[in-house]
C-alpha cells in the first residue's frame, strides 16, 4: 500500500475515536500535510508525509511511517507514525 485516505489513516492511528470525527477534523481545516492545509478527507497520505493536527487543546506533529488495513490496538497504532514532538531539534 503506497497511499491511504487521510481520514482513514487518522482513525487507524488512533488520533481520533471515529472515522467521521477524522473527516470532520480535516474538513474544518485542522490538518496540514507537509505544511499545506488539507480540507479533503479523501486526500492520500504517503510514507514520509508530516501531518500537523490541531486538536482541542493541543497540536500534534506526526510523521507517517506506515499503514494498516484495519484499526488495531494502541501499540499497533503507534507503529504507524513517529511523534516529532518526542525528538527536539
Amino acid at each position: 500500500m503506497e497511499r491511504q485516505r487521510l481520514d482513514k489513516w487518522l482513525w487507524h492511528a488512533r488520533v481520533v475515536k471515529a472515522r467521521t470525527s477524522a473527516a470532520a477534523l480535516v474538513e474544518a481545516g485542522h490538518v496540514r500535510i507537509n505544511g499545506v492545509r488539507e480540507t479533503a478527507p479523501g486526500h492520500g497520505v504517503k510514507v514520509g508525509d508530516v501531518l500537523t493536527i490541531g486538536l482541542d487543546r493541543s497540536v500534534r506533529l506526526l510523521k507517517v511511517i506506515g499503514f494498516s488495513e484495519r484499526r488495531g490496538d494502541a501499540p499497533s497504532a503507534r507503529a504507524l507514525y513517529l511523534d516529532l514532538q518526542d525528538y527536539p531539534e
